[in-house]
């Protein structure tokens, strides 16, 4: 068994490593996540944003172990979290969320299942043959058992509360609650992490939080996280964060444009999306390089930065009744896939060089917790709804992420075929 080790994180200082997260840091399917970045392909807009998944699993470890810790739980329970904490991303494909719209679609699932999946020893993330070169190297669900931790419980957190409710004997559902809050949740280890760490690599003042206030206000009430009205301030801070930063970093549309190009190029690649889900950024983008004209375009574009560009769009304010019921269909991918190649087909151009992009879908799949705003706050001797003692929490429900309802992107070179033929395919 491995002996604690200090480590110096870029983002909350020196963190001590535990026997037990040591363990699961030499697993194959944790250090497969060093190979893909935290931001997917944020790094072409914001060159800072090189940083790995793994090193936010850490991050993520770490902020749960500290938050159980302020809210008095047992340390039992402080493991628990800490191994879900850092696991919670196990499921991840190239590029990060890049791809999940594509998961989604093709087989009803997303990074969550397959993580839930990964722990409990169900599936995995790492190829065949791969995993036979090292075969003295345990899996996730052995590491946890060696150290009294039941994958299924620590798989049950990932999803947060709905999940935890049912996985302890009645007496004990309002802590399993709990603990499901510190990983999923409107507040979470996952999101304080993710908020100080993209904040820090990209260079983006957004995502600061004011973390020591939010560990000394945390506590557990009836089964909830809660934070105490003096931590009011550093909440609204947080969320308020949260709200910019998917506009400003997460969402920003060059980002979001090349996402949509390599996605695209997966999704006309016709190949099996679990092969691709295993493999590292570097992997799919060399693979990607030997698949068809347009995969090797995608993949040459991305290498030096030569991306699409927003032709043509429309907010929500600029569409009638009628023009968001037709975009409502396009959510449906395979009927958003013929309207780009209508569109490309009216623009006289190749197939796939038309991008037709509506977020809001894809981001309930990557970022369900967007809107949530359902932090319970402690007055006095009342836990009272979040919304109830700030005016930020129904603005933030209602704000929008970013400044386009759809937009279609392409080679600036056809922008005036491309605009006119969206038009007409998109509202006829």
């Amino acid at each position: 068994m491995a002996e604690s080790k200090a480590i110096n994180d870029t983002v909350h200082g020196t963190i001590r490593l535990d026997p037990m997260v040591l363990d699961l840091m030499e697993t194959l399917e944790i250090q497969r996540l060093s190979g893909i970045r935290q931001l997917g392909l944020t790094y072409l807009v914001f060159p800072g944003a090189n940083h790995s998944r793994i090193e936010h699993c850490l991050g993520v470890s770490h902020v749960a172990g500290r938050l159980a810790e302020s809210m008095g739980l047992p340390d039992a329970d402080r493991r628990l979290v800490m191994a879900a904490g850092l696991l919670h991303d196990v499921g991840h494909g190239p590029f990060s969320h890049t791809l999940e719209h594509i998961l989604s679609s093709k087989l009803s699932i997303d990074h969550m299942h397959l993580t839930q999946a990964i722990i409990t020893g169900e599936d995995d993330n790492v190829r065949p043959e791969e995993r036979e070169a090292f075969p003295d190297v345990p899996r996730i669900p052995v590491v946890l058992e060696k150290h009294d931790i039941p994958p299924p419980r620590v798989a049950a957190l990932i999803r947060g509360p709905p999940e935890a409710e049912g996985l302890r004997s009645h007496k004990r559902d309002r802590q399993s609650r709990v603990l499901g809050q510190i990983i999923h949740s409107a507040i979470d280890a996952d999101q304080i992490d993710y908020l100080m760490r993209d904040a820090h690599y990209t260079g983006a003042a957004h995502g600061m939080i004011d973390v020591n206030r939010i560990y000394q206000t945390a506590g557990a009430r009836d089964g909830d996280l809660v934070i105490d009205r003096k931590g009011l301030p550093a909440l609204e801070g947080m969320l308020v964060a949260r709200a910019l930063m998917y506009s400003s970093v997460y969402f920003h549309k060059t980002v979001r444009i090349a996402e949509q190009m390599v996605a695209r190029a997966v999704e006309r690649s016709g190949s099996d999306v679990r092969d691709v889900q295993k493999m590292v950024d570097s992997e799919l983008l060399q693979w990607l390089g030997a698949q068809g004209e347009f995969q090797r375009e995608v993949a040459l574009r991305i290498k030096y930065r030569k991306l699409y560009k927003r032709i043509w769009d429309r907010g929500r304010d600029e569409l009638t009744e009628e023009e968001r019921k037709a975009l409502l269909a396009l959510a449906d991918p395979p009927k958003r896939r013929r309207a780009e190649d209508a569109i490309c087909k009216r623009a006289g151009i190749p197939p796939g060089r038309a991008i037709v992009d509506i977020p809001l879908p894809e981001l309930l799949i990557s970022e369900p917790r967007i809107a949530m705003t359902d932090v319970k706050v402690l007055d006095g001797e009342k836990v009272r709804p979040f919304r109830q003692v700030s005016p930020l929490g129904r603005a933030l429900q209602v704000r929008e992420v970013s400044d386009w309802v759809v937009m279609v992107a392409g080679d600036p070179r056809h922008r005036a075929e491309v605009a006119r033929a969206a038009q007409r395919v998109l509202f006829a």
